[in-house]
């Protein structure tokens, strides 16, 4: 028995505590701190300054980033970037305004600058005393580790793995004529004190492989692109990994010389498992970010209890999902990542908030506060949004298609959120005719509406599967990493515009 109860404490340990934060918050004043010459001390007194005007909150961002990227083109390394950034944001927010101010020179004299700045958003407090809060160290999550993944290999091992791939995806079909490799590696490490007394910290490793060839028939070229990462070492890439990586990118641009045209009109279309989850993403993901709710202008505004998809659709947010590069320790206001039911069998539950929308809506921030770096200000945004998955096998819900689309893979695609208006374009789809896989289609693109799409949902897959992790998401002009996932879904009355 104590066997056992000893092992749920250390499960909860690995969830969320505080442990975690002390060992990042030592890194953190390591690297951002000490080297400046300032101590927490200091920036109590900034938290104080700002404070000494009515604000609602106050918080202090600091970051520090260092990028690598190689690129590979015709077995030579084409490109190399190396770059090292580092900066403090601080923050005031009073009622729904906020004064954002930020520097890329850490000092006290640019801290208190920043915070003189930003306080004039609110008025000067009577009694110009201001209480310093007790200091309490965030709790957070420990997803993955504080590892720095630009070391986890040497340069001339990049360097291999790259090679490694281009010969991979050379030897596989002698129809490609050209290939390019590219690997990208992060080390982020970033503090935030709130004026509230949070101090938080997360040491935040990324990579990326990705993979590109071209393949030549009769005068006829085609692209096919794939690849992955996620939260940890260069070392995740082993030969099995990458030889995926460079089958799929094949296998798409190969399928892809067979693609004829696509028909057009409202039909049937299945969506594959994994990353056409970014159609989740765009049309229903960014009308669920509370600041859109908030303000009405999302289509999902004032409908939390209400019925907003087909039963069986269950969408989650979710931050706490181990080495996913959508993942989180800690948000960028330092509150720790959650898993947000959004919509629960058709009924929409939530929306995700940062600070400053849940305080104004009257409901707890959900750990989706993200900023793209210090320069930026915060907003709600997403982390790992998935549809849960449901009792059809994949064949099954193929074969019931009398005529429509197989949408394997997506390309890029946009949404209008006050309306749910999106447009996606498919990068490897297939015509089906009476649950038959026709021949490969190109040039289809999927128009719909998402609040609508969800309630067409007809038959939902037992396959649900995360993407391989390359997801960027932009919003008015921030780029943070994301997660997607879905099951194979089939989603009646879609209109496909076609080039047929």
């Amino acid at each position: 028995m104590r066997a056992t109860r000893l092992l749920a404490r250390s499960y909860n340990h690995f969830m969320i505590s505080r442990e975690p934060t002390l060992e990042r918050l030592a890194i953190a004043r390591q690297l951002l701190l000490e080297p400046f010459g300032l101590d927490e001390t200091d920036l109590a007194k900034t938290l104080a300054e700002i404070k000494a005007h009515k604000v609602d909150e106050a918080d202090l961002y600091f970051q520090y980033t260092r990028a690598e990227g190689w690129s590979l083109e015709e077995g030579i390394v084409k490109t190399g970037s190396f770059s090292i950034d580092q900066g403090v944001g601080v923050r005031a927010v009073s009622g729904e305004k906020t004064a954002f101010a930020y520097s890329d020179d850490i000092s006290k004299a640019s801290l208190m600058d920043a915070a003189r700045t930003v306080r004039t958003i609110g008025a000067a407090a009577k009694g110009g005393r201001v209480k310093v809060p007790t200091r309490k160290v965030a709790s957070s999550r420990s997803l993955y580790g504080g590892l720095d993944p630009i070391s986890s290999l040497n340069s001339t091992e990049k360097v291999e793995l790259l090679g490694r791939v281009e010969q991979m995806a050379r030897a596989k079909d002698p129809r490609i004529i050209q290939v390019m490799a590219g690997l990208a590696s992060e080390y982020d490490v970033v503090m935030v004190v709130r004026a509230d007394g949070t101090l938080a910290a997360d040491v935040r490793p990324l990579v990326r492989l990705s993979v590109t060839v071209i393949a030549e028939q009769n005068g006829r070229r085609e692209v096919g692109s794939a690849g992955g990462g996620g939260r940890f070492g260069l070392d995740h890439f082993d030969d099995a990994l990458a030889q995926s990586y460079v089958d799929e990118a094949v296998q798409l641009a190969l399928t892809n010389l067979d693609a004829r045209p696509a028909p057009a009109g409202e039909m049937s279309v299945v969506l594959g498992p994994g990353w056409p989850g970014i159609l989740l993403h765009e049309a229903i993901g960014h009308g669920l970010e509370g600041d859109f709710n908030r303000k009405g202008s999302s289509a999902f505004s004032g409908r939390i209890g209400q019925r907003v998809a087909a039963k069986g659709v269950t969408v989650l947010d979710d931050g706490t999902i181990p080495d996913r590069r959508g993942s989180l320790n800690v948000d960028d206001e330092g509150n720790p990542s959650q898993r947000n039911v959004l919509i629960e069998d058709g009924i929409l539950k939530g929306y995700i908030q940062d600070s400053m929308n849940a305080r104004l809506m009257g409901v707890k921030p959900t750990g989706n506060g993200r900023r793209e770096s210090y320069a930026h200000v915060p907003m709600p945004r997403m982390t790992n949004t998935y549809m849960l998955g449901g009792d059809k096998s994949p064949e099954e819900i193929v074969s019931s298609l009398k005529k429509g689309l197989y949408a394997v893979n997506f390309g890029g695609g946009q949404v209008d959120i006050t309306s749910g208006k999106f447009v996606f374009s498919t990068s490897q789809a297939f015509w089906v005719e009476n649950g038959k896989i026709q021949y490969p289609v190109k040039g289809a693109t999927l128009v719909g509406n998402g609040p609508d799409a969800l309630t067409r949902v007809s038959l939902i897959g037992n396959d649900m599967k995360l993407d391989p992790g390359v997801g960027t998401c932009g919003k008015e002009g921030q780029s943070v990493p994301v997660g997607v996932g879905q099951p194979t879904l089939r989603i009646d009355g879609l209109t496909v515009g076609g080039t047929a």
